[in-house]
This record gives C-alpha cells, structure tokens and sequence, in this order.
C-alpha cells in the first residue's frame, strides 16, 4: 500500500514535543506566561508593535471586526477568493459583505476593481476593505493604504497563507505581511497545514495601542483588571470610599466580549514552531521551484500565480496550477493516494451568501479560476521523492 501524500501536513519535532510537555509537566494550561512569550516572539518574526494570541484565524477576524466597530448595515469589501471565515467575520457583527474581484494574474484582490467600487459608490457607503495574501502572496498593502485613506476606510489583512512573506514597497522597502505597516489589523491562522501549526490558534497584528487594548479586553469576555480602566466607582465595587485603590480581587466585564484564548501549550507548540519557520519557508520555495522547473514548457498547465520574483516573496502555504481537467486530474491524482485540494470554492456561491443576492457570473475572474485550478502538495516534510512521484502522475494525465 502506498502512503498517502496530503497537500499540507503539519511537521512536529522532538522539541516541539518537549515544549509541549513542559507546559502539561508546569503550572498553567491557559493565561500563563507561555501565552507572552509567544506573543513577543511572533512580533519579532512579523516586525509588528504587537500581537494577540486567540483560538483561531476565525476568532481573530471576529475580534477585529468587533475592534473596528462594525456595526449592522457597515459595508466592507472583501475578495471572493479566500476561505469563507475572511467574509463571514463582517456578517457576525451584523455588517454586509460586498464581493470585489480578483486580478487573474495574481489571484488577489484587484485594487483596480475595488477603486472603480469605491468611486461609483456615495460618499461613506463603505467601513473598510479586507485584502488577502492568498495562497502566500502578499498583497501591496501600500497601495490599498493610500486607497483606504482617500475613500477613510479601515483595513484588516488576512495573512493566514503569509507568515513569512514580504514584498516591496513603492520605495523600495521591504514589508513584512502582516507587519501592521499598512493595515490596522492584520490576523494569522496556526492550523496544522499552515506554516506555524498549534492544532488550532490564531493571531492578530497591530502598531496600534489604542485597537491592541480593545481587542486584549474582547478577548476575554470583555473584561478588564487594569484599575486604570475601571468604570465603577471604588464603593460600587465593594471599597472604601477612603481608599484610592480598589479591591485586589476586583474585574470589570464593560462590554459583550468573548473566550478567544488560546491555551499555554498552544503556545509553546507555536513559538517552537516559530524559530524554524524561516526553514520551512525555504523548503517551500524549493519544492515550488522544482514544481515551476517541471511545468513551466507545458502548454497544458499554467503557473502563473507561482513565477518567483524579486519585489516579492510568495511563502507558498499552497502551490496552485490551473488546467482545463481539473476534475478528472483531482480524481486520477486521487487513485493514486495524491491527495491534492481545491483552494477555493468561490465564497459567494456559497448557499449563504447566493440567499443574500450573489449568483453566477458576478465575481467572472474568481469563478474562471476556480473552474481550473488544484493544489499540489507543499509542505517542508514532503520528500524529494514524493514530489518526483506527484510530479510524474501529473506529467502522465496531463500528456496522455
């Protein structure tokens, strides 16, 4: 029997395992100092001013959106090619998701697209956009700034497929994705085909104090015990009116927030993850450069989205080509125990979002892509042999 080769896998290490088990072996499962350490050492990696450790990537969008105050009827932008968590965040808070298409060369949002929107729309009918880095490719988060600015939109990012990535500036400055340069929030995803696993967890980036605090407190149930943020008076909790300091055991909930934390052997799972994430993503890019080297003079194969260049660094969390069977090499790579994906479905034909008004033929670039494309497996612990055998079957169904 053959092994079974899966588009993404998860790597865990030895030290990965101890980490683990030192956290289970010590004092705290949850809100220990694992949660911090983590948080710092994802600053470092990405160059932001902060970051949050939540449940997951959803929990990250849902905080965000929460942070950014979005409310019923708020219009935000979004791409139709992402994971549906990346639209669904602004429908939790009651908002409404306009659909903006992709450019068919980069599979991100195409800020063309999004201008003509903006402009053809009154003044004020839009809150915020959010960008994606799909597939690992970042978005010239630069250019959507400027955007945002003129029309006074805010900007989440959802670099979940980019931990890693960079790209260049209109001066020539490498940005980090994710780096809170450019967007007010940004948000990452360690689920186990991601770069960074933790089984499940997640988190947000941001160089601004003021939305940093606000999403701490929505992170835990909206709840405060810094005595500097205190609402009620000392005597309303329980003090002396004598007294200038308040009860040592007193908090405040001040508004509806959630349990999005994550645990403390997440986090020592990610931050063990975290320092050999610079060796995962070079072993991406080679197995990608080996994937380009033997389609590349296919005419029945493009791989336009994956051509490596200098302005940017794609961290390939997916290496996608695009043919016109698309079913029929799914199926065959299947047989034999390939194990490839289809990233994504368009999110809105989705039935949820077919019921709010999308349909056929309104996102035409998205629904072309996705009529074509496949994702090939790309994760660091993929053998050389592996890839030579998923390489020949694909030569093999799409010669035949």
């Amino acid at each position: 029997m053959r092994k079974i080769i899966p588009y993404g896998k998860q790597h865990i290490t030895e030290t990965d395992i101890d980490a683990v088990i030192e956290v289970l072996k010590g004092d705290f499962l949850t809100q220990g100092p694992k949660i911090e350490e983590f948080e710092k050492a994802f600053n470092n990696y990405i160059g932001s001013s902060y970051s949050i450790a939540v449940t997951n990537g959803t929990a990250a969008l849902h905080l965000c959106a929460m942070a950014l105050y979005v409310q019923p009827g708020d219009k935000v932008i979004v791409p139709p090619l992402s994971f549906s968590a990346t639209a669904n965040c602004i429908r939790y808070c009651g908002g409404d998701v306009v659909f903006s298409d992709i450019d068919p060369e980069t599979l991100l949002l195409d800020i063309k697209l999004v201008r003509n929107l903006l402009s053809s729309s009154p003044e004020g009918t839009f809150k915020g956009i959010i960008p994606v880095d799909f597939g690992g490719r970042p978005i010239q988060m630069d250019e959507f700034r400027e955007l945002a600015d003129e029309f006074g939109l805010w900007i989440i990012e959802d670099a979940c497929h980019a931990p890693g990535a960079f790209y260049r500036d209109r001066t020539g400055k490498r940005q980090n994705s994710g780096n809170g340069a450019f967007a007010d929030l940004a948000i990452f995803s360690f689920h186990p085909v991601k770069h960074i696993a933790c089984g499940e967890g997640g988190m947000i980036t941001t160089n601004n104090r003021e939305l940093y605090e606000r999403i701490l407190k929505l992170r835990t149930h909206g709840i405060t015990r810094d005595p500097s943020l205190f609402k009620n008076s000392i005597l309303e909790a329980g003090g002396d009116a004598s007294d200038s300091n308040y009860p040592g055991w007193y908090m405040e909930m001040q508004e509806l927030g959630y349990n999005y934390r994550l645990t403390d052997f997440q986090a020592a799972l990610g931050k063990s993850q975290l320092e050999r994430a610079n060796e995962g993503i070079l072993r991406r890019l080679e197995i990608a450069s080996k994937y380009n080297e033997a389609f590349i003079n296919n005419k029945n194969i493009e791989i336009i989205f994956n051509k490596a260049q200098s302005e940017f660094r794609n961290a390939h969390h997916l290496y996608i080509i695009q043919l016109k069977n698309r079913l029929g090499l799914y199926n065959f790579l299947r047989e034999n125990d390939i194990f490839a994906q289809i990233h994504y479905f368009p999110i809105h034909l989705m039935p949820y979002y077919k019921n709010l008004g999308y349909k056929l033929g309104d996102m035409p670039f998205a629904e072309e892509y996705y009529s074509k494309c496949i994702s090939l497996p790309i994760y660091p612990s993929l053998t050389e042999e592996e890839q030579l055998y998923v390489i020949d079957k694909i030569n093999s169904f799409v010669n035949d």
